[in-house]
């Protein structure tokens, strides 16, 4: 058993009370390799903004959960060496599907995790949350729940259609399953592809795709129910169009790809909303730097010519988001 304050980690409870209290949210970046993971941290560390490093099942496969584990453990040393004194760094398990790696996660030094049974029965995604969240309080781990069912596809999280949180449900589900935030369904999805062509409009003069709005009274009506509570927004790329732009310039291939427009995530950050993922903003601006080098450097095979580039890029990304989305700068 390995305890995340014994890595220098923290949950998520006392973070996500100041982030409701002072009108920001917490950043909550996916990371699946070492570069991103720099990224991060220096974005983090030179804003002094508490941070949220998710980990993906696709990610844990990926990299190797041991390892994963000494990288977060690294990354609290890094923000030291960078002149954070106290870094507030939660470790966080994003949509565990299962009590089985969920616990797998917390007896190997998570300081959070995420149950997603929102695809399952009401009742049953309430037994499954309040299993782990039995499991989870008992190292005083924080556990996410989720009710309401996020479209698109991420990693092994994938549904044809979202359904949207229903606010008459959430007392029972917070109260029943004593769970410490809530993800619900407000129209953000999953992936870089959020919305098909058809659900938006076209911007007349630069013929891109505009998204729907999110559903804040479905938001508004899930605060009045339950006031104060933490309430976390999944799928909440933007999907940047430089990015995209660069990517389909150096010979990629995402047409109509399209995000959550800014305003409605700063909108969203003033309210209850204290956590807010992002995951395939970094994947994008990763892509585009690498495409670039790669196209204009054929003849380059160091990948530390390409990866650090990108690293680059999503560290100015991260910065981004930390101080002109979230509002988490100087807040740790």
């Amino acid at each position: 058993m390995v305890n995340y304050k014994d890595l220098g980690l923290v949950n998520t409870r006392e973070m996500f009370a100041k982030a409701i209290k002072g009108g920001y949210a917490i950043p909550a970046f996916n990371f699946n390799n070492m570069e991103q993971l720099q990224a991060i941290v220096k974005a983090s560390a030179e804003t002094k903004s508490p941070v949220i490093l998710q980990v993906s099942k696709g990610a844990r496969n990926y990299a190797n959960a041991t390892l994963l584990r000494y990288l977060a453990e690294g990354a609290v040393a890094y923000a030291k060496e960078l002149g954070w004194e106290k870094p507030e760094i939660v470790l966080h398990l994003d949509h565990g599907d299962s009590f089985e790696t969920c616990k797998s996660c917390i007896d190997t030094g998570f300081s959070s995790v995420m149950i997603d049974g929102s695809a399952l029965p009401y009742e049953e995604n309430i037994a499954l949350t309040k299993k782990v969240v039995e499991y989870a309080h008992q190292f005083d781990v924080t556990v996410e729940a989720e009710l309401g069912v996020l479209a698109g596809v991420e990693d092994e999280v994938a549904s044809e259609e979202s359904h949207y949180t229903k606010p008459e449900e959430v007392i029972d589900f917070a109260t029943r399953t004593g769970c410490d935030s809530l993800a619900i369904s407000i129209g953000t999805s999953h992936g870089a592809y959020k919305f098909k062509p058809e659900q938006c409009t076209r911007d007349p003069k630069t013929g891109r795709l505009v998204p729907p709005p999110l559903a804040f009274d479905v938001l508004d009506a899930v605060m009045e129910k339950l006031p104060g509570f933490p309430i976390v927004l999944h799928g909440s790329s933007s999907v940047p169009q430089e990015y995209v732009d660069m990517i389909n310039q150096y010979g990629g291939k995402l047409p109509d790809a399209v995000g959550i427009p800014e305003e409605q995530l700063r909108k969203a950050a003033k309210s209850a909303v204290c956590k807010i993922n992002i995951d395939s903003d970094s994947r994008l601006a990763f892509t585009a730097a690498v495409r670039k080098v790669l196209a204009e450097k054929p003849a380059e095979f160091d990948p530390r010519k390409y990866c650090g580039p990108a690293r680059d890029l999503m560290e100015e990304l991260y910065k981004h988001k930390i101080i002109n989305v979230l509002g988490s700068d100087g807040k740790a």
